[in-house]
């Protein structure tokens, strides 16, 4: 069959691989037909990560336990690519009963079994089952366990009962091609805090995290605050933002972040930036007992957190891989209510064998798609 292999920066080949097969009768086999590029795809599509984080593993600045999650050459090629799709069921081991072939659904990019103890718990991140590395998922070879990528004739989904989640009748499957990842970790965000905080404003850090900061802006307002301010340097994450129906805040330059004024304070703040300074800018934005969660990875050794400010102000932070299966069901609510648009942040929709350069457009989200096998 074949798979597009993640090369090197700005190199992505179609390439011959042995076939998917089903290895257990939990197992079923899919056919991707619309995969999303994932914010996190855009840094090694456009950067050669593997060496910086080595030389900056040597150097100490980066977290020493990076190297130690990830391995010793991460997001180094060849590997499989793609982690976020929504595909056509094709074969299902004896033991499969939720899903029957044809089906189109939505593929976790975690791998979970839905039984452990985490699981049990909505930590379908923490999935102790088939947990190869301490972070198992599709799309990124070994550093992540070796479970292939998404843009490939076929995939192995294991724990298929738990794992697949059917696309809603009446809506479209490319505008969920980001629901495996990037959609449930923009809800996430903003669904625990409004609940504790129903109605509250929402102040959302765009950035490096590209467009889980505009779902969590979408997200914010499906389900009810009363206003969500974004701020961004970047026009078209600014634009998105409007068309959803946040205010855009322009950001001007990349260094440094204001100290925000006295009016400038918010219950619940997002951080999708991943930039430095982003972080304390976040926390010094909340109103007293306010919630602030961070979705960007921070890899360096010794992040700075403003703890007095946070101890006096009674602050609360999260951060964390988002458990994107726990959150699917919630998310598919509001999306077939028609109160959450994800495919307003969609910039580019391009056809499956133009996926090496589609890819590395330099839009917010880029979908491939290709015409399913089977309709019903």
């Amino acid at each position: 069959m074949r798979s597009l292999i993640y090369v090197r920066k700005r190199t992505l080949e179609w390439r011959e691989v042995p076939d998917a097969v089903l290895e257990a009768d939990t197992d079923v086999l899919v056919r991707p037909f619309a995969v999303a590029r994932c914010d996190l795809d855009v840094a090694f599509l456009r950067h050669d990560l593997g060496r910086p984080m080595r030389l900056g593993h040597a150097a100490r600045v980066l977290d020493r336990r990076v190297l130690t999650d990830l391995g010793r050459r991460p997001f180094t090629g060849p590997f499989p690519f793609g982690h976020e799709c929504v595909a056509e069921v094709v074969r299902t081991g004896g033991e499969v009963r939720s899903v029957t072939p044809g089906d189109a659904v939505i593929v976790p990019f975690q791998i979970s079994c839905g039984r452990c103890t985490a699981c049990s718990q909505g930590l379908t991140a923490a999935c102790g089952t088939d947990r190869r590395t301490p972070i198992s998922m599709y799309g990124l070879g070994t550093a992540t366990g070796g479970w292939g990528g998404t843009m490939s004739d076929l995939l192995r989904v294991p724990h298929a009962d738990h794992m697949l989640v059917r696309v809603p009748e009446g809506v479209d499957p490319v505008a969920l091609a980001s629901a495996s990842d990037n959609i449930p970790d923009g809800w996430r965000s903003v669904a625990a805090p409004l609940a504790r905080f129903p109605g509250a404003p929402v102040l959302v850090l765009g950035g490096r995290a590209r467009s889980v900061g505009l779902y969590a802006a979408a997200s914010a307002l499906a389900l009810g605050a009363e206003r969500v301010d974004y701020l961004d340097s970047s026009r078209e994450r600014l634009s998105i933002a409007a068309a959803l129906g946040a205010t855009p805040l322009t950001r001007i330059g990349r260094p440094g972040w204001p100290r925000p004024g006295s009016t400038a304070r918010y219950p619940i703040v997002v951080d999708a930036s991943g930039e430095r300074g982003a972080l304390r800018h976040a926390l010094r934005s909340l109103t007293p007992g306010g919630v602030c969660t961070s979705v960007a990875p921070y890899f360096e050794s010794g992040t700075r957190l403003p703890l007095w400010t946070m101890y006096v102000n009674q602050a609360s932070f999260v951060t964390g891989l988002a458990n994107a299966r726990a959150e699917l069901p919630a998310v598919l609510d509001a999306v077939t209510a028609g109160r959450l648009r994800p495919e307003l942040v969609t910039g580019v929709v391009a056809d499956w064998s133009d996926a090496p350069r589609a890819l590395l457009d330099p839009t917010t989200k880029v979908v491939v798609r290709r015409a399913r096998a089977h309709t019903r």
